[in-house]
């Protein structure tokens, strides 16, 4: 039985705990006006906003038609930044909330199809991905909450849930049907329900089949599991549509729903290689051995690949094919994300690439976490590239708000997930496989 040592538990909560005073930062520094929006604006610029000053008043000098029009133009821009600014500690909580939500979430992916094809190499691996699983409560929860509050007007992260900016855009009026915050959050509570719902179930039969004397409770999970991988994959593809590509209403890719679940997929992957390598180091899973952990290298590699043959293909195409609507998307981010959108290809694709393309590496431990470690932050910049340009714009940033919800989640994530590892024994023991798990070599 695994024991959650005092050192890690109290680590987790100064994490929270950091974290928490982080995210309040970012809020309380969140500017109420204009006029404060401005000035963090300025600030931020050292002094360049004298320039549209000037231009401005050169306008103004042109004729009281002109005067107007200006004057109307500059009310829209400087509410625009000022929603921008309230924006950000929003986007930063909303961005690492879904990061670490999907980690259990692409876990629990893996785990189904480990599941549903009755892998032999995987079951001693199951309580480590059952015990990451069990983040999906805590996570997914908070998720919706924002996901709420967003609904509730106490942000501007999703445009089309303002009825003004629907009232005046046809596009916005057209997917009315689909985009209502009703309808969303029905969605969202289903997602939710169903991934939940699986786990729980999936977990429940997995621990009475070790005090089982047949296989009966083996033979249901492989159902369960079969059906819920259809239920994962409308799911997981809605949801992307949902909670990330409708930030930014007016764009979409057909190739958006695979794009995310290949994020998640080798996200959750990595998580479990990480945890399981850690619990390795400290005498728990004594009979998992290195091909086991060459295994998931493998995936880790094999789907790194994969997310960028998806990356490059929804690029390629909407980049040659130049059409305005499309194209926008990737020129927001060149232009004013460029260190993020690059650094996160060299992060999710080069050094994956390089670091386990031999298989021999794939096999130590210290070089498995530390590509473990550059996948996750490649990944984190994935998300925080599919929110940030549409919810900040050119305002970015990574600070305290960032760094904060970060560690805070981080704290939230370790804590829950190493609690839940010490319910049961991390040894199965009545899977018809564990034999065959137990001597996994090649």
């Amino acid at each position: 039985m695994y024991t959650f040592s005092s050192r890690l538990k109290i680590a987790s909560i100064i994490l929270m705990v950091v974290g928490a005073l982080g995210i309040g930062v970012g809020f309380m520094s969140a500017p109420g006006t204009i006029e404060e929006a401005k000035a963090m604006v300025a600030s931020h610029n050292d002094g360049h906003g004298d320039t549209h000053t000037d231009e401005t008043e050169h306008v103004v000098s042109e004729g009281h038609g002109e005067e107007a029009q200006d004057e109307s133009h500059d009310a829209a821009h400087d509410e625009h930044v000022l929603h921008q600014l309230q924006n950000k500690p929003w986007a930063a909580l909303y961005v690492a909330a879904f990061f670490f939500f999907m980690i259990a979430l692409g876990a629990l992916a893996f785990y189904a199809v480990q599941r549903a094809s009755q892998a032999g190499w995987a079951p001693l691996l199951f309580r480590v991905m059952e015990g990451i699983t069990a983040y999906l409560v805590p996570g997914g929860i908070i998720v919706f909450v924002i996901l709420v509050l967003s609904v509730m007007h106490m942000n501007h992260l999703f445009v089309w849930m303002d009825a003004d900016v629907v009232a005046h855009d046809k596009l916005l009026q057209g997917k009315a049907g689909f985009l209502n915050p009703t309808f969303f959050l029905v969605r969202a509570a289903i997602f939710l329900g169903g991934w939940i719902f699986y786990r729980e179930i999936s977990r429940r039969l997995s621990i009475k089949q070790d005090e089982s004397d047949d296989n009966s409770n083996f033979k249901k999970n492989f159902k369960w599991s079969a059906g819920f991988l259809v239920f994962y994959l409308i799911s997981e593809s809605m949801m992307s549509w949902d909670w990330i590509m409708s930030v930014d209403p007016h764009w979409f890719s057909t190739l958006f729903g695979w794009y995310v679940f290949a994020s998640m997929f080798v996200s959750g992957i990595t998580v479990i290689a990480m945890v399981t390598i850690y619990l390795k180091s400290k005498d728990y899973l004594p009979e998992v051995n290195d091909s086991h952990i060459h295994d998931l290298a493998k995936f880790m590699f094999g789907i790194s690949i994969f997310w960028t043959y998806l990356w490059f293909s929804q690029f390629m195409l909407i980049w040659y094919s130049n059409i305005p609507e499309e194209v926008t998307y990737f020129v927001t981010r060149i232009e004013d994300f460029k260190l993020p959108f690059f650094g996160m290809v060299v992060m999710n694709f080069v050094l994956p690439f390089l670091l386990l393309m031999n298989s021999d590496y794939k096999r130590i431990n210290w070089f498995v976490i530390m590509s473990g470690i550059i996948i996750l932050a490649g990944h984190y910049m994935d998300v925080f590239n599919m929110i940030m340009p549409s919810t900040v714009g050119d305002q970015w940033s990574i600070g305290i708000p960032e760094i904060g919800a970060i560690l805070f989640f981080a704290g939230l994530f370790i804590f829950w997930v190493f609690r839940a590892l010490t319910k049961v024994p991390l040894q199965p023991k009545r899977n018809p496989f564990i034999e065959e798990s137990r001597h996994f070599h090649y």
